[in-house]
């Protein structure tokens, strides 16, 4: 059971009274044991020898009672909503069945640092071969989730290795169910598919570690559609839009009052809440996440079309969405029946706060002329294609670092899930794993499948099958890595060591140590881009691998670094890959990183020490750092 108490015993040592304490407390009603026993001191390894002690407390213990309910609501609260309050489960089962996936989960994670810290960091690096090793368990999905969710709520500073790695997999696990959902989706019916739940997708997509439902979304559509109606009630309180229930299909066929709507809709959106198209950050992601566009008011004109259309089509008015080039429009039929004609309709631009066009004052827009199939309206699966595009643009558009190449993954993703025969993204898509180093028995299906829908790809596919061949090689006989010992003289020039937290002198930037070398091992080009010349000692001194605050990664020179004088984290992706912990002045490297540089932890407490807790007794100041480290500080070329 639980702890014994461990003061003075009340009852004595009297076998007899013990005796008669059990026999009194085993003839207790059972509600009244059932509620002993869920108590909150006592934990499932006491509630199991509680049930071995006799049959009576074995049966109270019974896998659908209360007993084992408690235990597992307290234990994994998080997973309540799954289970219904009028179904009986067995909770001991249950119990079990999570406990067990938990410690597979949790070995599983444990184990990729170990096998995968050689490979080049990249988002999708492990998750092919771990995913898997997941999946085969054969768990309920919400168990392996919640199992990361509880290593990634754990300790903010601690376990920062087995977290990086965690979320790398929820991320690649949610990404797959929500990948799942999306297709089920595109299976609907045309007319079933609502272009705010195809948004939603993308959006989840795009971000599958934060809180974004599709029920979180509509809520806050429809407190925008009560404000519309409240406002159409001023101008009109017979309105038939005002009688409509939440959740009513209907259209209304008086053009007058679908006009009162749109009215109503505009000096909502644009007067009231202040929306508007952000001119000024025009490529940033976030405008076309439908949870950043009502969250910050702002967007591009496609999604602020999907939420001017979804608005409307809530109080009655039917408008169709426009796959107009270079500036995405709403079309608004002025005709009681449905039109060919683009004559016949009023085209709203949702960037221009609702500004309504004539068809060829569309045209202003662009600064030259389309023809009519421009103007006709386009399907949810089309909209959802522009909408990806917008987003591989922007990815394509990046700086090369991870996190353009994880949009650039993402809408590439997303794009062949809605259009899969697309070979020219197949083929981007290839190339950026290729170019990555992962997945390469994913680039060979991707290539395969290339070549049976466009023989004529032949040329780039068999480079590119060429070398992926040679990389599936190459990691099946993997070179191991070069272990750097301080001690030896060709480092004795080295002054600082991993996991210390640096400050760039000439950009100010701060940063921690995962790396160094002797010498400056880039090429002659990047050395010259850089101006490595310029420096007092040139290339010919000790440069560090950085981690830095604003989450790049860069190459800096002894000269141009030194100690940070007040230690802080280092909010940078990509920290837990090489630390596991945050020690309030320095990061402590994992064994990873400790094999590759087996002696720095000892010169980094050593440094610590000197730097940080030498304090001055009668100041109790931190001293500055030593003229020995200033004497040699640093740059980033």
């Amino acid at each position: 059971m639980a702890t014994p108490y461990k003061g003075d015993r009340v009852l004595g040592t009297n076998d007899v009274i013990s005796e008669s304490f059990a026999k009194q407390l085993t003839d207790l009603p059972a509600e009244l044991l059932e509620h002993i026993l869920s108590f909150p001191v006592l934990n499932h390894i006491d509630i199991c020898n509680v049930s071995c002690t006799c049959k009576r407390l074995h049966d109270v213990c019974h896998g659908r009672g209360k007993v084992w309910a408690h235990q597992y609501k307290l234990r994994w609260p998080r997973l309540q909503r799954f289970y219904q309050q009028n179904e009986s489960y067995d909770w001991l089962k249950e119990f079990k069945t999570r406990h067990m996936v938990g410690q597979q989960i949790r070995r599983t994670v444990e184990s990729i640092s170990k096998r995968f810290f050689t490979e080049v960091p990249c988002v999708g690096q492990v998750l092919g071969d771990s995913f898997a090793e997941i999946e085969s368990l054969g768990a309920p999905e919400h168990f392996c989730e919640d199992e990361l969710l509880g290593i990634l709520n754990s300790d903010k500073r601690k376990c920062l290795t087995l977290k990086y790695y965690a979320k790398k997999i929820l991320y690649f696990l949610r990404q797959q169910n929500i990948l799942r959902n999306l297709k089920a989706f595109l299976e609907r019916p045309p007319e079933q598919q609502s272009a705010l739940e195809g948004a939603v997708f993308v959006d989840q997509y795009c971000n599958p570690l934060a809180d974004i439902t599709f029920e979180s979304i509509s809520a806050q559509i429809e407190e925008i559609t009560d404000k519309v109606k409240k406002c159409l009630r001023v101008k009109n309180a017979t309105h038939p839009s005002l009688r409509a229930s939440q959740g009513d299909c209907f259209v209304l066929e008086n053009l007058e009052f679908q006009r009162q709507v749109i009215c109503a809709l505009n000096t909502v959106l644009y007067d009231q809440l202040q929306y508007k198209g952000n001119e000024r950050d025009y490529y940033n992601p976030l405008n076309s996440y439908i949870h950043q566009v009502l969250l910050r008011q702002t967007g591009i004109p496609i999604s602020l079309s999907v939420l001017y259309m979804t608005l409307a089509r809530k109080l009655g008015v039917p408008l169709e969405p426009v796959n107009f080039p270079n500036h995405f429009l709403l079309r608004w039929c002025q005709n009681q029946r449905r039109s060919d004609d683009i004559y016949d309709y009023v085209y709203i631009d949702t960037f221009g706060k609702g500004k309504q066009l004539a068809a060829k004052e569309c045209e202003n827009l662009i600064r030259h002329q389309v023809g009519a199939d421009y103007y006709s309206a386009i399907s949810t699966s089309e909209l959802l294609l522009r909408m990806v595009g917008n987003l591989l643009n922007i990815g394509k558009r990046g700086e090369g670092n991870e996190k353009s190449y994880q949009l650039l993954r993402d809408s590439l993703d997303l794009y062949l899930t809605i259009n899969p025969d697309n070979v020219q993204y197949l083929l981007l898509q290839a190339r950026l794993y290729f170019h990555l180093g992962i997945w390469p028995e994913k680039v060979l299906d991707i290539l395969q499948h290339i070549q049976a829908l466009d023989p004529s790809q032949h040329g780039a596919v068999g480079y590119l099958v060429q070398h992926t061949l040679e990389h599936i090689q190459h990691k099946r006989h993997p070179v191991e890595p070069e272990v750097k010992r301080r001690s030896t003289p060709e480092h004795r020039d080295v002054l600082y060591s991993v996991g210390l937290i640096m400050k760039h002198k000439r950009s100010g930037y701060n940063c921690v140590i995962y790396g160094w070398d002797p010498k400056c091992t880039m090429s002659q080009e990047w050395i010259n881009t850089m101006r490595v010349h310029q420096l007092s000692k040139g290339a010919d001194q000790p440069f560090y691998n950085v981690l830095v605050q604003d989450g790049t990664c860069r190459y800096a020179a002894q000269e141009n670094l030194e100690p940070h004088s007040t230690p802080l984290e280092i909010a940078h992706p990509e920290v837990g890959r090489y630390f596991t912990e945050f020690s309030d002045t320095h990061y402590i490297a994992n064994e990873e990183l400790q094999a590759r540089y087996p002696e720095d932890m000892c010169k980094t407490h050593r440094t610590v020490e000197e730097l940080y807790h030498g304090l001055n007794p009668n100041s109790g100041q931190t001293p500055e750092p030593t003229a020995n480290f200033q004497d040699h500080d640093l740059l980033d070329p």
